[in-house]
């Protein structure tokens, strides 16, 4: 089962955005970076615009910052540092409640990135980031917000299924970087609250971020056979263990998949159903091959149908019936 960490992760991630990597035309291009110094001088006049400053600013900014992370369990506050030296990125998020816990991250390495199924691995710019967001949501601008001090904008992501929660932004005005995002189930209710609470001394960066290529590694024997449009595969580092992995997200939502076997003698693993971790839900499906039982695991904050109908799309290489032999939710 993946570990609680692997949401505060996503959670510190928020701040920065996903990790956005910069378009290639080449392979020398691909290791070249991300020309912060490319600044964007007109003012954005429509969400798509400021969704697209908003992902050039998550690189391009230094900053330091307080925040809130609120959720129907917890209330958490969080130092969080963005520093930009010799074009690598390092961010730091320390947890203030509780037991001290500090993550950090650095570049050009990424855990998260949207990317394209391509054959010659082409990668996301801000401009084509937002303009696959805007096939399965419908973006929608408010002017006049303010968080934190700082004038703002508002972008509110309504999805155009019913596979996806809505999301709401808050846009530096100045700066464009991310103030606040919440996140809102299909009946409504937020689900989670992300704040900065204080922006420190937002600095830009006008070098060159240094950003790899990513790599997604998929060479499982099993796939999905369903997800929903706009879902496209994520690099993944393995950690040689029995759970295999794959993630997946839509450059707003992410999903991610865990597969481990379970012996012929063990009665137990975790309960088929559904069950809630945190504000993430999860999809735990059995199934049984030639080679042997397994255990799926689909984990998200996404709606359960969606996680459960994709959980119950796995299949394994030596499967001719697909998920035929087992039903939609």
């Amino acid at each position: 089962m993946p570990s609680r960490v692997g949401h505060a992760w996503v959670l510190a991630l928020s701040v920065g955005m996903f990790s956005l990597q910069a378009q290639a035309q080449s392979d020398a291009q691909a290791n070249s970076g991300y020309e912060c110094a490319d600044t964007l001088v007109s003012t954005p006049s429509t969400g798509a615009e400021w969704l697209e400053r908003g992902l050039w600013a998550s690189h391009c900014y230094a900053f330091q910052a307080r925040a809130v992370a609120i959720d129907a369990i917890n209330v958490r506050t969080l130092a969080l540092s963005h520093r930009i030296q010799d074009g690598i990125r390092q961010q730091v998020v320390q947890y203030l409640d509780g037991p001290s816990v500090s993550i950090e991250r650095r570049s050009p390495v990424g855990r998260l990135a949207w990317t394209e199924d391509s054959g010659n691995g082409g990668l996301s710019s801000p401009a084509r980031w937002a303009a696959h967001l805007e096939e399965y949501y419908q973006i929608d601008l408010e002017e006049d917000a303010r968080v934190a001090g700082r004038d703002a904008v508002k972008l509110i992501f309504e999805p155009l299924d019913q596979w996806r929660f809505a999301h709401e932004w808050w846009l530096d005005r100045e700066t464009g970087l991310l103030l606040k995002h919440v996140l809102i189930d299909q009946q409504g209710r937020i689900i989670e609250t992300f704040q900065i609470t204080q922006l420190q001394s937002p600095q830009q960066y006008t070098g060159n971020i240094r950003v790899d290529s990513p790599k997604v590694a998929l060479s499982t024997p099993w796939r999905t056979t369903w997800l929903p449009e706009g879902f496209v595969g994520q690099p993944v580092a393995f950690s040689g263990s029995d759970v295999q992995q794959r993630v997946y997200s839509d450059g707003l939502a992410t999903v991610s998949i865990f597969v481990e076997p379970l012996k012929q003698d063990e009665t137990g693993g975790l309960r088929e159903g559904v069950q809630q971790l945190g504000v993430s839900a999860v999809a735990i499906e059995h199934y049984t091959t030639d080679e042997g039982r397994w255990q799926l695991i689909a984990i998200g904050e996404m709606p359960v149908t969606t996680l459960q109908r994709i959980a119950r799309s796995i299949t394994f290489d030596q499967d001719t019936d697909g998920e035929s032999d087992r039903a939609d939710p």
